[in-house]
């Protein structure tokens, strides 16, 4: 951080001497001048270079709206003015809070207004660095001897090794030296939440808009955990939303809880909706309550806001009518929302404290702003047991944190500070709003056929999107007027193929397809659905790259209009199976995967599959004790109907379950199985076209998919430690069969 821009009144000798000599000092202090040709060029200058330190302008031509103007790009960034015809004594003591110094244009000066300079800008980086990073970077500038872990000992060990040396070299020696033992003192420790430590996650808290935070070195699956195992004492009930995020049905195969699951929608592109209003009442929990067996009022809530596509709740109606003790609001894919209005009523730190609840909020990091990978942070807004939270946090946190995660978390919150975080999220809101405004106008322009974005007809308007039961664009059937609302950044693609609706047409290009090219042309798509794919337009896509998204787009289309062969296509497809794509062009690959989908009627299986709440006969713990008691047996795919799934169930992405463990599969469950089974096809098929699922194994023999269920008996009472969720009374169970068989085992 070295350059400094220079305004400069051209032609008068005084002025251009002075600066000349001023040019050469600075040069000498280690800094490096650049000369815009007018304000438009400073501006953009500012706007498009974070390294800038400064700016040097002349008063007599320039003036205080100059100044205003480059607070509003960076309220810190320190400005020097220089003057000589007008006076600066008659500045305003409001235009003295601008960050601005005044000196004048004096032949033999240059030296000191040069060392005043440096030691302005050695007071902007101090200023702008927060407390932890700050102690890191001097601890390692430091560069002491250490004697404790870790055994690299500062990179060195990396150094007598030939292999280690291409290690050392491709991380730097900043890496090595900042990968520090939790034994260095004066950076105090994050388990305990002292010095630095305790400082950042302060300072977190305030730019969060939270009254504590905490921050988590291992992703939010694991805050996730760190919040349940707290608000959820052994033998409680909490209330989880159907469409959860996997780590927290580990949470509940860890503790054990009785779940009683929120009923979320789907559309037919199998975009996951929201929770009803209807289903945070307390008439409608009371009822769910009396349902089920051993459970008692519930004490804790956890709903996912915003979903993995984007879909945010009107989180005050939420606060306001649930009726427990604490809500944690799963909130992975949005840490950015503190930054912008168009997210005001609709995050979980949104708003002040609710009296009588406690409010958590999870947020991973990483995925949207600028922080390494599995870093997390817990705001929480509400009176907690800090001690209590903290054997919580200790339970799932490493005693050896990695340093370089805790400060980047930290580095995320203080680049979201002020002016300039406001002005990253502005401007990712409004690359995304642009490039879907391309995308509708290219779809105009196109003959033939070309993507839509799945977004209602006006965007105009920057705000969240609200989804209401009039529009037809979103295709959920159960929509509730303000409480569902789109978030502009998440970018979901659509292809040809299937309506809003739900209805398949008779030709349709699978969005695999199209990911399986972009991923070719070095575009990464964060989710792909049968007929969409997901963008996320962080703070880091800037215009270039999206720019190379929607050429790619329309080179696609150009391909795919002149049915070129797969193996030019795609050559890492055809790679994988060259005998069965070498005469394949791409509308054939395309059509027969669509036509798999048209058989097995997607739009239904997506409907219907998720209407039905899971039938719990024993909870998720007690399920996985039954596992690792080895009471499990496997079975077909095919053959699940009347068997308790022993796991979670679960097709990559997004990584929500879709058979929980202790559930059992009743015939209402069949579209979930027939959806399965529908992907297991695809894959089966169309070799390469395989996709992930958790709990799911391919016998290579047999070809055939199976899962791990329960031993019949292991799903009676009264033969555990823990049981907390019963069968119907009037299913009577067997001992003495169930305690031949666990002799058995």
């Amino acid at each position: 951080m070295n350059i400094i821009a220079v305004m400069s009144d051209k032609g008068a000798y005084f002025k251009d001497e002075a600066l000349s000599e001023l040019h050469q000092q600075l040069e000498h202090e280690g800094f490096r001048l650049a000369y815009p040709t007018d304000r438009q060029d400073l501006l953009k200058l500012i706007e498009n270079n974070a390294r800038l330190c400064g700016v040097i302008f002349d008063w007599d031509t320039y003036n205080m709206e100059l100044c205003s103007q480059i607070s509003d790009l960076n309220d810190r960034l320190p400005v020097y003015a220089f003057a000589n015809n007008n006076s600066t004594l008659d500045v305003t003591m409001n235009d003295l809070r601008l960050n601005v110094r005044f000196f004048e244009y004096r032949l033999g000066s240059a030296g000191d207004i040069a060392v005043k300079i440096r030691q302005s800008t050695d007071d902007y980086i101090d200023a702008i660095l927060p407390p932890l990073n700050k102690a890191l970077y001097k601890y390692v500038q430091e560069e002491k001897y250490t004697f404790c872990t870790p055994g690299h000992m500062g990179g060195t060990a990396f150094n007598l090794s030939p292999v280690g040396s291409l290690f050392y070299d491709f991380f730097g020696e900043n890496t090595m030296r900042s990968d520090i033992s939790i034994s260095v003192g004066e950076l105090g420790s994050l388990l305990d939440h002292t010095g630095p430590h305790r400082e950042a996650e302060e300072y977190i808290a305030h730019t969060f808009n939270a009254e504590r935070s905490y921050i988590v070195t291992n992703g939010t699956s694991t805050a996730n955990k760190i919040v349940g195992m707290y608000a959820s004492p052994a033998g409680a009930t909490i209330l989880i939303d159907r469409n959860c995020h996997k780590s927290l049905t580990h949470l509940m195969m860890m503790s054990n809880v009785v779940p009683i699951y929120f009923r979320p929608t789907r559309n037919a592109y199998g975009i996951l909706g929201g929770i009803p209003k209807e289903e945070f009442t307390r008439e409608s929990i009371e009822e769910r309550v009396k349902k089920t067996p051993n459970a008692t009022w519930p004490v804790h809530a956890v709903i996912t806001n915003s979903t993995y596509d984007g879909l945010f709740y009107n989180t005050n109606y939420i606060k306001k009518t649930l009726d427990v003790k604490s809500i944690h609001f799963d909130s992975a894919w949005v840490p950015y929302t503190n930054f912008s209005p168009i997210y005001d009523g609709h995050a979980g730190m949104s708003g002040d404290r609710v009296e009588g609840k406690v409010i958590y909020e999870t947020q991973s990091t990483h995925k949207l702003l600028a922080a390494f990978s599995q870093s997390s942070m817990i705001h929480v807004k509400g009176a907690i047991n800090e001690e209590t939270f903290n054997e919580a946090f200790m339970m799932h946190t490493s005693t050896s944190p990695y340093y370089g995660i805790v400060a980047s978390t930290e580095m995320a919150a203080a680049m979201m500070r002020g002016k300039t975080g406001k002005r990253l999220i502005n401007g990712s809101i409004e690359r995304a709003i642009h490039f879907r405004k391309e995308i509708r106008r290219l779809r105009s322009e196109s003959d033939g056929w070309f993507f839509d974005v799945w977004q209602p007809d006006n965007i105009d308007d920057v705000a969240c999107w609200p989804l209401n039961p009039r529009n037809a664009w979103h295709g959920f059937n159960n929509i509730d007027d303000d409480h569902m609302f789109l978030d502009p950044i998440k970018v979901t693609i659509l292809t040809p193929g299937m309506s809003p609706d739900g209805t398949l047409e008779e030709k349709g290009i699978p969005a695999s397809i199209v990911s399986k090219y972009l991923d070719e042309n070095g575009i990464i798509v964060e989710k792909t659905g049968p007929y969409n794919m997901l963008f996320l337009f962080s703070i880091g896509i800037d215009k270039t790259k999206a720019m190379s998204l929607l050429r790619a787009l329309t080179d696609f289309k150009r391909i795919f209009d002149r049915n070129v062969f797969v193996k030019h296509v795609l050559p890492s497809l055809y790679e994988s199976a060259p005998e069965f794509y070498k005469d394949m062009r791409i509308q054939e690959l395309a059509q027969g995967i669509h036509n798999l989908t048209r058989q097995h009627n997607l739009p239904d299986l997506m409907y219907r599959a998720f209407e039905v709440l899971p039938e719990m006969v024993i909870t998720p713990h007690d399920a996985f004790q039954e596992e690792v008691r080895g009471n499990i047996e496997m079975v077909d795919l095919n053959d699940l109907v009347g068997k308790v799934s022993a796991n979670m169930i679960l097709p990559y992405p997004p990584g929500v379950p879709v058979i929980l463990p202790g559930e059992r599969i009743t015939k209402e469950s069949m579209p979930v199985l027939n959806f399965l089974q529908m992907l297991c096809d695809i894959g089966e098929h169309y070799p390469g076209f395989e996709t992930d699922i958790h709990g799911v194994i391919r016998d290579e023999e047999t070809r055939r998919y199976r899962v791990v269920v329960l031993k019949p008996g292991t799903d009676q009472p009264g033969d555990k430690p823990s049981d907390t969720v019963k069968k119907d009374p009037e299913v009577k169970k067997e001992p003495t069969k169930v305690k031949a068989k666990a002799a058995g085992k």
